[in-house]
């Protein structure tokens, strides 16, 4: 396949997927505006794939120093890679802009051409474009290039549209300049990226930069800052999370959850070191084949450890640590373990990639009939905990056998049949993506979706055959025989820390009660209610319940405006009238005015939430029996 323009699939990320929204006028509901995914439309394939060429051209119209490198298409729109002797800024992006709909409103014809590597040489040398030549070096004939009128033309594997007419002139936007590295090397030249969004009718344009702007609001990091949950400091380093008290206080909350569902779903807990020799990173095959993504070695004693990227080798020694018996299995182990990855400084994006940060691993060790019964329990489990954070709606795919693989072909068919069996036993509808598993084993990988439609890849069910091996893992069999028991890998989260930003932007920041960091806050109007706001908190706090009080002093409507930025579940104005009734007038972020209630009904409500890790309040039903 050629490396050009067309290879935009292998460098998309998480985008949203279609979802509906609907615009309402007096009569009825308008149509929903769908947006599908490029990969998902053909039309918007050859769309978005010929305005990168449009953008490339009236970018060297303009800047005709710049060379242009790569420019593919991506799930929601294209870019373009230059270098450019001068960073490209906002005004340059509306000149582009314009002079794109300019070429547009020319009808120019897009006409695909074969030619020998000879003459794509001899064409590029003319227009002293390097990185056009290190590009044909990679191509296999034929080689074929599109021009866009008479004027302009690039390496190009194609689709595009036959001639720009098809192109909306106000169907596209460019939306922003990164820098990128040429060929994603940090030691070849920085280019700057434009990226550009190009739909068929400018309503999905206008329905795009809705969910964008949707998405800004609900921007984790954002959020951490404002609600002061999390930081990341430079001072200490790029990619190291800082859990401030509120973030701490939620974490250990998803925490104590995890470990309570895992104990009632069969598991163990392990604790494991943070390092270990080097040559356990031998054994496992990480220093073969992960070690571009590892921290350097750190001398000690005269040995060499290594800071973990991976929680698995320790639970392999933990089960060899002793001769094993088929009565003892299946083994059910997890551990909320901090591995440390190094990840490069162009892709770490708040919680989503940084380089510290808490899997939430589990290991079960069991025997090849057991498979199906152990998959089944994850996915219950994984449906539990998932559910639990208003997550409902997954995408599962199943991975098969990849062309290189270890293991007989008869345990992977034993491991698949497993897989497949325990996904038909849940009901759940899945994909099979056919050689897509990794190396060392099938697997099963589930995605879900956020109260925005976006798609995001969380819970991993992966069999091993590697590991077991490599380690030499066994154990007595009824026959007295040893061995190699099935290992699978799985997590739910995927990281703490991950997991945390999804969560944070599919509530908005607007977390359910029962994980609310302050859950109620005390609004005193005047200071002579203030003993009665304290000895209220007291109470709140004896329940278990996260209160505080305002001691600002500000008027009644800055203090209410003030919880309700920093999205406060509840707030309980507490009047004159409020303390002779031993009441508090309540405000719920999510039910509206709740009006006087009684201190003793407030209690029951709170612990009530708490307990059943409800949303909100229940005044009425609240009540503990």
């Amino acid at each position: 396949m050629q490396e050009t323009c067309s290879h935009a699939h292998r460098m998309a990320g998480l985008v949203p997927v279609p979802v509906s929204s609907a615009a309402v006028t007096t009569t009825a509901p308008l149509a929903p505006v769908i947006l599908p995914k490029t990969s998902e439309s053909a039309q918007l394939l050859k769309i978005r794939h010929s305005m990168s060429h449009v953008m490339a051209m009236a970018v060297q119209k303009l800047f005709p120093d710049a060379q242009v490198t790569i420019g593919p298409w991506t799930e929601t729109g294209f870019y373009y890679d230059f270098d450019n002797p001068e960073p490209f800024t906002e005004d340059d992006l509306k000149a582009i802009k314009k002079e794109m709909g300019k070429i547009i409103g020319r009808k120019l014809p897009l006409e695909r051409i074969e030619v020998s590597r000879d003459e794509a040489e001899k064409r590029i040398k003319a227009q002293n474009e390097p990185y056009k030549l290190e590009i044909l070096e990679r191509l296999q004939e034929p080689i074929t290039l599109y021009t866009l009128g008479d004027q302009w033309w690039d390496l190009c594997a194609g689709p595009h549209v036959e001639n720009t007419k098809e192109l909306h002139p106000k169907a596209f936007e460019l939306e922003s300049v990164a820098g990128a590295y040429w060929r994603g090397d940090e030691t070849k030249a920085q280019l700057q990226r434009i990226y550009g969004t190009a739909w068929e009718t400018p309503e999905q344009l206008a329905e795009h930069k809705r969910r964008k702007a949707e998405a800004l609001r609900r921007d984790h990091r954002r959020l951490g800052k404002d609600l002061d949950l999390f930081s990341i400091e430079d001072e200490a380093g790029a990619g190291l999370v800082f859990w401030h008290p509120r973030g701490a206080r939620m974490r250990l909350l998803i925490e104590d959850f995890w470990r309570q569902a895992h104990f009632e779903g069969g598991y163990e807990l392990l604790y494991t070191p943070h390092v270990a020799d080097i040559s356990l990173w031998k054994t496992s095959g990480h220093l073969d084949f992960y070690a571009e993504s590892m921290f350097g070695p750190m001398q000690v004693d005269e040995r060499e450890y290594q800071l973990k990227p991976m929680n698995c080798p320790f639970h392999v020694l933990t089960y060899a640590s002793k001769l094993r018996s088929y009565r003892e299995l299946p083994i059910r182990w997890a551990e909320l373990g901090t591995v440390y990855r190094y990840e490069r400084p162009g892709v770490m994006h708040g919680l989503m990639r940084v380089r510290g940060f808490t899997q939430d691993d589990a290991h079960v060790f069991c025997l090849p009939d057991q498979i199906s019964d152990e998959i089944l329990r994850i996915l219950d489990l994984t449906e539990r905990i998932l559910s639990t954070f208003d997550f409902n709606n997954y995408e599962i795919n199943l991975s098969t056998r990849p062309e290189k693989s270890i293991g007989s072909e008869a345990v992977w068919d034993l491991a698949t049949k497993g897989l497949t069996e325990a996904l038909e036993r849940k009901g759940w509808n899945y994909k099979i993506d056919e050689g897509g598993g990794a190396f060392y084993g099938p697997k099963i990988d589930l995605k879900i979706e956020d109260a925005i439609g976006r798609m995001w890849q969380c819970s991993t069910i992966q069999l091993d055959f590697n590991l077991p091996e490599r380690f030499g893992l066994d154990y007595v069999a009824a026959d007295g025989s040893k061995q190699q028991p099935i290992m699978i890998h799985r997590a739910i989260f995927g990281s703490l820390e991950r997991f945390f930003g999804i969560m944070t932007e599919n509530y908005a920041g607007d977390f359910p009660f029962w994980l609310a960091p302050e859950q109620i806050r005390l609004l005193p109007v005047t200071d002579d209610v203030q003993p009665y706001a304290e000895q209220l908190l007291d109470q709140l706090k004896t329940a278990g319940i996260r209160a505080t009080i305002d001691q600002s002093g500000d008027r009644l409507g800055k203090i209410i405006r003030t919880g309700e930025q920093m999205k406060i579940p509840v707030l309980a104005v507490i009047g004159a009238k409020e303390a002779e009734q031993n009441a508090v007038s309540l405000r719920s972020r999510r039910d509206g005015d709740l009006g006087v209630t009684s201190v003793d009904a407030l209690l029951n409500a709170a612990q009530w939430a708490n307990t059943e890790r409800q949303p909100g309040l229940d005044l009425k039903l609240g009540v503990n029996p």
